[in-house]
Order: C-alpha cells, then structure tokens, then sequence
C-alpha cells in the first residue's frame, strides 16, 4: 500500500491579542496531518499557551523573532512562512499550509487526502489549488468581489525548492509559478469577521508590516471608519461553518449593521461590468494568478 506523509504549518505572533483563530485553523486541518509545526512569533500575549492547549503530539513548534524592517510588500510574513516550512521533516510528501485566520470545513478533507494521494507521483503537479470564501464583517455574509482573490496553493510539494512568495498568500519554485491542480475544495478565510472596531484595529496593525513608520504616522489616523463598502457585494452565507468554528461563532456578540444595497453602489460602473461578464462566463478578466493550472 502507498504511504505518504502530510505536515502541516503555518506561522503566528500576537493571536490573543489580534484575536486570530489560530486554534480553529490547526484543528481544521489536523486529522490530515503527520505532523504541524508551527513558527510563533516573540509575542505579547499568551499565544504560547493558546497553542500548547491543543494538546496534540502532532504539533511541534519553533521559537521565532520577526524582523518588522521587512516592509516591502508583507514580506515578514513570507519570510515566517518560509521558518515553519523549513522545519517540516525531510520525509515529508506535502506541506499543507494554512494561514491563522483560515479554516477548512471537515466535509472536505477526505477529498482532500484523495487527491493527495492521487496526484502523489504525479510528478508535474507541485501543488494543490484551493477555492475561497471570505466571509466579511459577520460570519453570516461572504464578499463576492474582484478585490480578492478567489484560488490559492495551499499544499505543495515538499521538495526543498518551494517557498512562500510575496506577502505569504502563494508559492514559487525558485522563481516560476508553480504547476498546480485545482481540487473542489474551499478555504474559509475569516480574516476580516470583526466588530467593527475590531476591524478598524486589524487595518492599523496590518499596515505596520507594508508601509514604513513615516507612511504610518502620515497616513493612519485613529478615527478611522471601516468602509463595508469595499466588499463590493456581500451575499447571505445559507451553509454550515467548520465544526471547529462553532464555539466562536456562537461567542459572536456584535451585529453587522450594514446597507447592503448602499455598500453595492459603491461599486464602479467598471467593476460591474467585469463583474456580470464572470458571472455569465466564469472569466475573471485580467486575474492575478499566482499558480499555473495543468490539470
């Protein structure tokens, strides 16, 4: 029978503090896994114990100072994905990476596992592509947008060429996109469900690790309003959540107080049109793509 060895990984600093689902995103991919290393961060809160409460022999984490002069585009974060991934064991077939504000649904890891499997010597597959949910504001609506990306690699090959690119969303093999499969499975990225306060103080502390101090202190001003307007369009979620997400969705003591129909005018008559051409023919017209699809 064909073996084959999963790690899992992914890199945290500050998850209590910045109230990022780090727990639930390990969870959610977990039974999966061999084995999870985890690169955290120099942090100011209790993230060390948020991670050790898992309690699983699976995890093992690495110890991490974050250079914050790396400002050129997010690159810190790539730099901490490229920590985590270098600890994974040498024996390992893939790395399934996942960020600490994303989750996959149960319902789709045993089609995960199967095209693990399948695609195992198929040498000119590097990685796994994933679709996207991002959910926005409140756990009960998703953006449907241009703004965001709608596919990434979330598993790739463990061969000691690949390493995270940019600002840690995608991978390249040295330099060169990867060549990829596109799997029907999602990712369910909760970065932005936040009160709206809370969503004020991640635009803030994001901007910490893209922009120099001087652009900061000209440019972010504490009275700052979140604009729910840059969704573009949010539609009402009408599935289930991850089982892993469930206590903290009941936790949820805010309510999104939004015109859907005003935020829906904010859109340019550009992107409308972009938009109703995907709908009608799934072209996405002039998409970023940091992957190449060959099967």
């Amino acid at each position: 029978m064909m073996q084959m060895k999963v790690a899992g990984f992914t890199f945290i600093r500050n998850a209590v503090k910045n109230d990022y689902p780090i727990v639930e995103a390990i969870n959610s991919i977990l039974p999966v896994c061999d084995e999870f290393v985890v690169a955290l961060g120099k942090s100011e809160d209790e993230t060390d114990e948020l991670i050790k409460s898992i309690k699983s022999p699976k995890i093992r984490i690495i110890y991490t100072d974050w250079d914050n002069s790396l400002k050129e585009g997010g690159r810190v974060f790539a730099t901490e994905t490229n920590k985590a991934m270098a600890a994974i064991s040498p024996d390992a077939d893939w790395a399934f990476y996942i960020q600490g504000d994303e989750c996959v649904h149960e319902k789709y890891l045993t089609l995960i596992k199967k095209e693990m499997k399948d695609c195992l010597n198929d040498k000119k597959i590097e990685g796994l592509l994933f679709k996207y949910m991002h959910f926005y504001g409140s756990y009960d609506y998703y953006s449907h947008s241009r703004r965001w990306y709608r596919r990434e690699i979330r598993i790739v090959r463990n061969n000691g060429h690949i390493h995270s690119y940019r600002d840690a969303q995608g991978f390249r093999w040295d330099h060169r996109k990867l060549n990829v499969k596109l799997i029907d499975a999602y990712i369910y990225h909760y970065g932005w469900v936040k009160p709206p306060k809370g969503l004020v103080r991640k635009g803030q502390n994001f901007n910490q690790f893209y922009h120099p101090d001087a652009f900061i202190d000209e440019n972010v001003i504490e009275t700052y309003q979140f604009d729910y307007g840059n969704a573009d369009m949010l539609l009402v979620f009408k599935d289930t959540h991850p089982a892993v997400m469930q206590n903290r969705i009941k936790a949820m003591n805010w309510q999104l107080d939004i015109d859907l129909k005003k935020a829906r005018k904010k859109m340019t008559t550009r992107r409308k049109i972009l938009e109703k051409i995907e709908n009608i023919t799934g072209w996405r017209i002039g998409e970023y793509k940091n992957y190449k699809i060959v099967k």
